[in-house]
């Protein structure tokens, strides 16, 4: 009934929102006199934000056109180099000279928003190496018969992108970077193939704000975890997809509770973002209100993921702590992180994460006592919050750069 409910509750909401953009419109129009007298522009600003706080938003597209190389602008090809039912495997190159750039692999999270909410990453590392992204699938959209996917299948997932990538690479050692959750898995899929000496073992992997040790600085989101039992998560925020979806019948942990969940976790700052937006709009500054929308638009853009997927990360990464603990199995296969001896290892914090902790990340130094000290790195983006460590002028001018330091530096 939950989604059920939500979809009728979304209806209903894209009538109004459709409604208050046309009257904002019309009122915004300089052919409409009562448009600019009295309380005309602040009427149609109260609109403009209520039409764009209702509206319903798909999966966005990246829209990489080009990047800045030195000074020059250099075009930017997209393309699918890997399909599977829960995720594809995307590939942003540019024309660029030397052809033997660094090959990255970015591991978006399946936390409920799209891979675009990176799109400010790939578009800085594009300036330096040639990257390919996780594309996850919208868990809603994917029929039944395609079967389950969860951590352990995840992990999967990144050892075949993995191996695609060094592929492609003509045998060149590749890199990884994971953001936010998937350091997880991206952290248990490097310690597996260092295990078995594989080839695609990346040279190095970049986590960032990532729930390696959720015991260290413990946030609302870690306590929530802890205080319920998994039954509780199963019975509370599951929920079934509804008929009219490919994937009917499936059972997901619907992205608008998650939007809901981390929206409610600062809700004073998003309402003061929209009064803003409101303020911008009545004085005729679009420019201003229209980069709070762009971000709202990604921000809004939400996909389910499965239950079986959500509820085995909660259970061993929030509740269980499996891999600080040294007890995380993949497919009954103990995953023993001290294995990785090969790959460098460098963890990324921003000093104001409430979303990771301080130190949840880092401690995969620390959990790596065979990885010689000189592959090893962590930095703290003094002043950035969780989404500030990939994205925005911290990421570009401070974060990034010793990305690339650290790719450089163990390339060839």
């Amino acid at each position: 009934m939950l989604y059920h409910a939500y979809e009728l509750q979304r209806s209903w909401m894209s009538s109004a929102s459709a409604l208050a953009s046309i009257s904002a419109g019309m009122l915004s129009n300089p052919a409409n006199p009562l448009g600019a007298l009295g309380m005309g522009p602040m009427v149609a600003g109260a609109l403009d934000v209520f039409a764009h706080a209702t509206a319903h938003y798909g999966k966005p597209d990246f829209g990489i056109a080009s990047v800045d190389i030195d000074g020059k602008p250099h075009a930017v090809v997209e393309s699918t180099v890997m399909k599977r039912p829960f995720g594809d495997l995307l590939r942003f190159r540019v024309e660029v000279t030397p052809a033997n750039r660094p090959r990255l692999l970015i591991v978006a999270p399946m936390s409920g928003h799209y891979a675009t909410l990176l799109r400010g990453t790939v578009e800085r590392m594009l300036e330096s190496a040639e990257v390919f992204i996780t594309d996850w699938a919208d868990a809603k959209m994917v029929p039944q018969s395609a079967g389950k996917f969860d951590l352990d299948d995840y992990i999967d997932y990144l050892i075949d992108f993995a191996e695609h990538v060094h592929a492609e690479a003509g045998g060149q050692r590749i890199h990884m970077m994971a953001v936010c959750q998937p350091s997880v898995p991206a952290f248990a899929a490097t310690a597996l193939m260092n295990l078995h000496k594989s080839p695609a073992t990346p040279a190095t992997l970049t986590m960032m704000g990532g729930p390696i040790d959720t015991r260290e600085c413990p946030t609302v989101v870690n306590n929530m975890a802890m205080q319920r039992p998994i039954a509780w998560f199963r019975q509370s925020v599951i929920a079934t997809v509804p008929m009219k979806y490919p994937g009917s019948g499936r059972r997901v942990y619907p992205g608008f509770m998650q939007l809901s969940a981390f929206m409610s976790m600062n809700l004073s700052s998003h309402m003061m973002s929209h009064y803003e937006m409101f303020k911008h709009l009545t004085v005729g500054d679009e420019a201003s209100a229209q980069a709070t929308k762009d971000f709202y638009d990604e921000y809004r853009s939400v996909c389910d993921m499965t239950a079986e997927f959500y509820l085995q990360t909660v259970e061993e990464v929030f509740q269980k702590h499996s891999i600080p603990k040294g007890e995380f199995r993949h497919k009954g296969e103990l995953v023993d992180i001290t294995q990785i001896t090969d790959t460098a290892l460098l963890a990324i914090e921003g000093e104001r994460d409430d979303i990771s902790g301080l130190g949840q990340t880092r401690a995969a130094l620390t959990l790596t006592p065979n990885l010689a000290e000189a592959k090893k790195r962590y930095y703290m983006a003094e002043g950035a919050g969780h989404y500030g460590i990939f994205n925005g002028s911290r990421w570009r001018n401070k974060v990034a750069p010793v990305v690339e330091e650290w790719i450089a530096a163990h390339s060839g």
